[in-house]
């Protein structure tokens, strides 16, 4: 290995440093950076407008953030590290949230029960709650080591302890350094910190982050209703029986999602309407907008004969087929080109979106790391880019169309916080559905735990109660056929449960223009607002079970927290009773108003919703009549209500309104800020908290 080259950081926006790694090839091209095959932009103004941060290496007890390279042999990056740093992120992860010690070999793949890099989103992003926050951005396969690597040249290596005779020996020694390794080739190095005077320095350095990455999306209205996925053998038919029946049953429904036999062919896919099973496919999708329903698409995109797309796609797909479908060469200009034309002809005609499958990988039936594409791009490349691309294809597509679009997708990476898609895998563990909620935050990514079945009505119901406090309530029935009113003696607390979801579409929208705007995760875990809520969770030395008596450093895993200003604590399936855990300062009871206490552990009915509001925050809800109520908890406070017209980019090239609220001692005031757009609620009503 080269001798080490120490990173030279240039600012390039307040609080964001670039250094630029050079290894055969030069760095900021196609072949070097992961977040430019996806084209995003930086939100300059903004980011030009945030205060100063200081470099968080400076002064670091091991020395400069440094590189070595070594020809064909790799890059490897070194990254000061404090002793009493936590560290967070590297891809989506459903069982952990802290990542100190863990080595991990990141890699666009399908979750296979274990957090071990193998992700839907392999991110090459951590967060220390220090402040700041760092992005090796390279389309290569990277592998972490979270200050366990102890290198020979260290500046304070660990003392050496003999396991049996002195107390303090751990299979763990803690290194001075984060070290990350890829193939050879060059990068950008990326650092991102919060200012000094930050209250959430791991939130504001993630933020900062989120909106170099272009800033988070506003999802249209229409997303944050109730979404159902039909059988796979649905025809046209079908759908419109499922629409009844949901107006039979009296339960609200926005987006009707088909499955892979809207196409003449799946599995390869022709992404062509199937004419026999759906031959007035216009004419259904203008009347179920007509009923205020969307329709998604199912795809995949691996490219069958059957295929209009086949002949003109094909100079430009890989070396390997999968499932005997050609696979387009995403790193082609003219692949996507043919691909968004198409999709912008499906959205012409009504569709609203898509939900991309089969695109983060899994080894047996993928293209191989050594397929190769027109475009010069490796196997391996292509299996990091592919979920993104596709998602900012899309996304072209309905902006060509003046329309915002909301879709899933089962692949994606870092930079990609402005693409509006939700994440979803195999997974149905309620525990790591929890945790993949609050997880994705440190991808810049959202993750949706849609309700798929279950066995009982208990299961049923906490399964549609965190769904409902996710970035889209599902149910996912393409498989069972399921219906909300699976269970009848529980349909009226199903409903109630949709209808709550309608209630908090005004406060989910302001998160969501948080996230847009200052680029806060809309969906987060405790630890980014506040660093407390770590415990220690060791055990007893044993020659067989706990051969190294690992300890591991564990953050609430299953709460979290939308927007600025609310708390979910889901229950599980299996359980009538709770801990809750509130961070510091006052909190009520969203439903109740009353204030609760900061940790208690109670019995929640399958109507409750745990669910809980910051004090002195007003949260915008809506009213069985169609009133804005909002709801004001504690003694004062303030708040913002934001609204646009929820279908258009309007917003981006602002136009929206603001309804500013201040309100103290059951009293409140408010203005109205109208930029080019009336607020589109009706009556305005208060509701104080009883102290």
């Amino acid at each position: 290995m080269n001798e080490k080259t120490i990173l030279q950081f240039e600012r390039i926006f307040p609080g964001i440093w670039r250094a630029r790694v050079c290894a055969n090839t030069d760095t900021g091209g196609m072949g070097t950076s992961l977040t430019a095959f996806y084209k995003h932009e930086p939100r300059t103004e903004k980011l030009d407008s945030l205060p100063e941060a200081g470099f968080p290496f400076d002064g670091a007890p091991g020395g400069e953030a440094f590189c070595q390279s070594d020809g064909d042999a790799g890059t490897v990056i070194c990254l000061p590290l404090r002793l009493s740093e936590r560290l967070y992120g590297l891809g989506l992860n459903y069982q952990r949230l802290c990542v100190n010690y863990a080595a991990r070999q990141l890699r666009c793949d399908h979750y296979g029960g274990q957090d071990n890099g193998r992700t839907h989103i392999p991110a090459p992003f951590y967060v220390s709650d220090r402040g700041y926050a760092v992005l090796i951005d390279t389309p290569e396969p990277v592998s972490f080591y979270m200050g366990s690597s102890v290198r020979r040249d260290a500046v304070n290596p660990p003392p050496e302890i003999h396991r049996f005779r002195e107390k303090g020996w751990s299979a763990v020694t803690p290194a001075e350094y984060v070290e990350a390794s890829f193939a050879a080739g060059g990068c950008d190095v990326y650092v991102f910190a919060a200012s000094k005077d930050s209250k959430s320095p791991m939130r504001d350095a993630a933020a900062r982050y989120n909106l170099w990455s272009g800033g988070g999306f506003i999802p249209p209205k229409w997303g944050l209703g109730m979404w159902q996925r039909v059988s796979g053998y649905a025809d046209g038919e079908d759908v419109r029986a499922e629409a009844a029946a949901f107006e039979e049953h009296d339960m609200p429904l926005s987006v009707i999602g088909l499955e892979p036999g809207w196409q003449t062919a799946a599995y390869p896919s022709s992404l062509d309407w199937d004419e026999k099973h759906f031959p007035d496919h216009k004419s259904l999708m203008a009347e179920l907008a007509s009923k205020g329903i969307r329709l998604n698409l199912w795809e995949n995109f691996f490219i069958s004969e059957k295929s209009t797309l086949y002949d003109p796609v094909s100079p430009y797909c890989g070396s390997h087929k999968v499932w005997n479908g050609i696979v387009p060469d995403l790193g082609s200009p003219e692949a996507v080109e043919i691909l968004s034309r198409h999709h912008k002809k499906l959205a012409a005609e009504g569709v609203s979106g898509f939900k991309v499958d089969e695109c983060d990988g899994f080894d047996g039936w993928l293209w191989p790391d050594h397929a190769s594409f027109p475009s010069g791009l490796r196997g391996i490349t292509m299996r990091a880019i592919y979920g993104a691309v596709l998602q900012r294809m899309q996304d072209d597509a309905f902006r060509s169309l003046g329309r915002r679009t909301y879709g899933l997708v089962r692949a994606s990476n870092a930079g990609a916080a402005h693409l509006p898609y939700v994440i979803y895998n195999d997974c149905y563990s309620f525990p790591q559905f929890l945790t993949g909620t609050a997880s994705a935050a440190f991808c810049g990514a959202l993750w949706v735990p849609e309700v798929r079945d279950a066995s009982t009505p208990r299961e049923w119901a906490r399964r549609f109660a965190l769904s409902a406090l996710s970035p889209i309530l599902m149910l996912n029935a393409w498989a069972s056929g399921a219906k909300p009113w699976k269970f009848p003696e529980i349909e009226d607390t199903i409903r109630s449960i949709l209808r709550f979801r309608q209630s908090i579409a005004p406060a989910l929208y302001n998160a969501f223009r948080g996230w847009y705007e200052e680029g806060i995760p809309p969906f987060r875990p405790l630890c980014m607002d506040w660093a407390g809520g770590a415990s220690e969770k060791g055990g007893e030395l044993d020659d067989t079970e706990n051969p190294y008596s690992l300890g591991e450093l564990l953050d609430v895993t299953d709460e979290y927290l939308i927007g600025r200003d609310l708390l979910a604590a889901p229950v599980a399936p299996d359980s009538d009773t709770r801990r809750i855990i509130l961070p510091p300062g006052e909190w009520y009871d969203f439903f109740t108003m009353e204030r609760v206490e900061n940790s208690f552990t109670r019995e929640f009915a399958l109507d409750e919703i745990p669910l809980y509001v910051r004090g002195g925050a007003v949260v915008p809800t809506l009213g069985e009549d169609g009133a804005l109520v909002l709801r004001c908890c504690g003694r004062e406070g303030e708040g913002i209500i934001y609204d646009d017209d929820g279908e258009s980019f309007g917003y981006e090239r602002g136009e929206y309104s603001l309804i500013k609220v201040i309100f103290a001692d059951g009293r409140a005031d408010y203005t109205v800020e109208s930029h080019g757009y009336e607020p589109g609620y009706g009556d305005l009503r208060f509701v104080f908290s009883r102290d």
